[in-house]
């Protein structure tokens, strides 16, 4: 599927990226809500990142599964889209009942499904965009999948603030203490998880198959054992581009993980002296977060756009390069600052950041992977997101109290000195002769 493929508009490629929406409003409910509603249910605060294990757990065993699947799924829907629609609905369920939870391990175990549903649809939709598109506009294809990650986590972290605007009050809470618009918001990312989806199935078809890529999928060997068997096969004949992409998903994937945890408490800390979750001051943190990081998304859906001519004439390493360190000198910032108009000052740099991390590293990659094995190679990219994860969750609560002196503030500056070091392991990656052709070609290919 890499030759020949039909040069698409502007609005064929934002229908074909519309899906991603629902699935990252899905992610910006977690990113902000998910420490707030354990804190609710009785979560000790060291040991809050235990309880975020669902995602990088579910990622690392889902996604290079559901790739190599799909690079060999003939069904009459498409390789791809079969895995779009049950992730979604799955994703939609989990959803609705999350602000419902009435003790922490129902909470725990929804978000185990939750993750497992946004993992069965986000990698077969990176492979999607890169089996539609091709090289000239993958640049264009990515970064207007990350404008939607901006756009739908912009819009999920205002949605409380938002909800509180038209009259719903911020203090009203269920019998567990978990806010009302909190529920409300929850509900509201259930209904964009399907909807968004099913959008993109009816407006964008898969390209058909040539007979020659049928063959080869029914020449080869299927099962489960084959399956793990082709991951391993891909592991060793990895690239050397993304090998080296490794180190700085490293960085950047433990810094923000760190951040997601504990930038609520930073704020209930900096701003209030108290990580209380029944105060009023924790509820404020809650929706000044809310404010920040819809802002910081926001930033991140029009960033991508301007990304593109930046990143079509320096090239994806420079590019990324930059973005992380703006990041990281902002979130280093954040702990310093008990204004709230100048907490958005660090959020310009942190949502830059997020549009290049949701498309430059794909760009990198796009350009060093044969397309018979995208959908395995970005199954195993993904891991580089998720090990980063799990290291973070077994590593920072044995040093919190001790190197971090219990403090979330300084887990917040961690992060900044990590995104910085992923900044400078970006320069040292070596790009495939594809991703520097690609980096010259004007972005969408000539449109």
């Amino acid at each position: 599927m890499a030759n020949a493929k039909p040069h698409l508009s502007f609005w064929q490629i934002v229908n074909m990226n519309f899906g991603f929406f629902g699935i990252q409003y899905s992610f910006g409910l977690q990113q902000s809500n998910m420490s707030p509603i354990y804190k609710y249910l009785g979560a000790d605060e060291a040991t809050l990142p235990y309880l975020w294990l669902a995602g990088p757990m579910t990622g690392l065993i889902v996604q290079p599964i559901i790739g190599a699947m799909s690079d060999k799924t003939t069904s009459k829907l498409g390789r791809r889209t079969p895995y779009f629609l049950i992730g979604a609905v799955l994703c939609s369920v989990s959803l609705f009942f999350m602000p419902f939870s009435s003790a922490l391990w129902m909470a725990a175990s929804l978000l185990w499904i939750l993750d497992a549903a946004n993992n069965i649809t986000m990698e077969p939709y990176r492979a999607f965009v890169s089996d539609k598109l091709d090289e000239k506009q993958h640049s264009i294809g990515f970064l207007t999948q990350s404008a939607f990650t901006g756009l739908g986590q912009t819009l999920s972290y205002l949605t409380p603030t938002l909800l509180v605007l038209i009259g719903m009050n911020k203090d009203a809470v269920n019998a567990k203490n978990i806010p009302y618009i909190t529920v409300t918001a929850f509900i509201i990312g259930a209904f964009f998880s399907l909807f968004s989806i099913l959008w993109t199935v009816k407006t964008t078809k898969e390209n058909p198959l040539t007979e020659e890529e049928k063959e080869r999928i029914r020449l080869a060997p299927m099962g489960l054992t084959n399956t793990f068997k082709e991951i391993w096969d891909a592991i060793l004949d990895m690239p050397l581009t993304m090998k080296q992409l490794a180190l700085v998903k490293l960085f950047q994937w433990y810094a923000m993980f760190c951040y997601w945890q504990y930038i609520v408490l930073s704020i209930s800390t900096t701003f209030f002296q108290t990580t209380e979750q029944s105060s009023s001051g924790f509820r404020e943190a809650n929706l000044i977060n809310g404010q920040v990081g819809g802002f910081y998304n926001f930033v991140a859906f029009v960033g991508a756009f301007a990304l593109m001519p930046f990143t079509k004439r320096f090239g994806p390493k420079i590019s990324h390069s930059l973005c992380l360190t703006l990041a990281g000198i902002g979130m280093m910032c954040i702990p310093e600052i008990n204004n709230k108009p100048m907490l958005f000052i660090p959020m310009i740099g942190i949502g830059f950041a997020w549009a290049s991390m949701m498309g430059n590293p794909y760009i990198m990659l796009a350009g060093c992977i044969p397309p018979e094995r995208t959908g395995v190679y970005m199954g195993i990219f993904n891991m580089f997101i998720v090990i980063p994860m799990m290291i973070q969750i077994f590593t920072l609560p044995l040093y919190y109290k001790s190197w971090l002196h219990g403090n979330p503030e300084n887990v917040i500056r961690l992060a900044g000195a990590l995104l910085i070091c992923g900044a400078v392991a970006v320069l040292f990656v070596k790009l495939s002769k594809n991703n520097g052709q690609q980096a010259a070609v004007p972005m969408g290919g000539g449109h």
